[in-house]
């Protein structure tokens, strides 16, 4: 009975110490090591990707996407967007009745429609044909078949901070016109902040609104 009680002592202890040890190591040392790590070699990417304004503010990261909307009015569920800025695609559906309108994190997710179901077509119709009339401006009309497909559905996570190409250059005259710039200094703009495709053949070309909108908010300020 004795050397049953020692063993089972001896056993418990040994399991004892290798917790503690293994507690050090895998739950102290290797995220403090894999942190100052990280710090050293990605130090943007390690604290989120944090976008800053001409001022040093952190205004955004440039992994999440952003509403650009004008106050919320009383008696509305859904804010207008400030047509003065680039427009993100929707997050994750369209209207009061989508899953996420406000690019939430904790909402993240898709809106698991079907592409015959009648709400969707009907988002996805009342948001083309709200691009067409917000981006048809002096002159410069915007057809239905112009309209890519981000600027009228969500990505998978409804976060994607990207728009494409298309997308940006269709509202390029929209936003000249609303912040009284030349339609080629915005479209230089645009095509400063387009990003290839990965290594040149993984992706697609995109365009981070957040930034495009900070370059824009700068070239506003520096026209004075």
């Amino acid at each position: 009975m004795n050397n049953s009680v020692g063993n089972t002592g001896r056993v418990l202890w040994a399991g004892l110490r290798a917790l503690l040890v293994l507690t050090v190591i895998t739950g102290v040392l290797y995220p403090l090591a894999v942190t100052g790590i990280a710090q050293l070699a990605f130090p943007s990417k390690a604290n989120g990707s944090e976008i800053k304004d001409a001022n040093g503010k952190v205004v955004g990261s440039e992994l999440i996407g952003q509403t650009y909307d004008l106050p919320l009015k009383e008696g509305e569920e859904t804010a207008a967007p400030d047509l003065k800025w680039f427009q993100p695609r929707p997050s994750n559906g369209l209207g009061s009745n989508s899953v996420n309108t406000q690019y939430s994190i904790i909402l993240s997710g898709a809106t698991n429609r079907s592409g015959d179901n009648a709400d969707l077509i009907k988002w996805v119709t009342d948001a083309k044909a709200a691009v067409v009339e917000d981006n048809t401006v002096n002159g410069y009309t915007v057809k239905p078949s112009d309209v890519p497909a981000d600027a009228v559905t969500s990505s998978g996570s409804g976060l994607d901070p990207h728009i494409s190409p298309e997308y940006a250059k269709i509202q390029v005259h929209r936003v000249a016109e609303k912040n009284h710039l030349g339609v080629a200094q915005v479209e230089k703009l645009v095509a400063d902040h387009t990003d290839d495709r990965i290594l040149g053949f993984i992706g697609e070309p995109r365009v981070n609104v957040l930034q495009l909108n900070l370059a824009l908010k700068n070239l506003v300020a520096a026209k004075g």
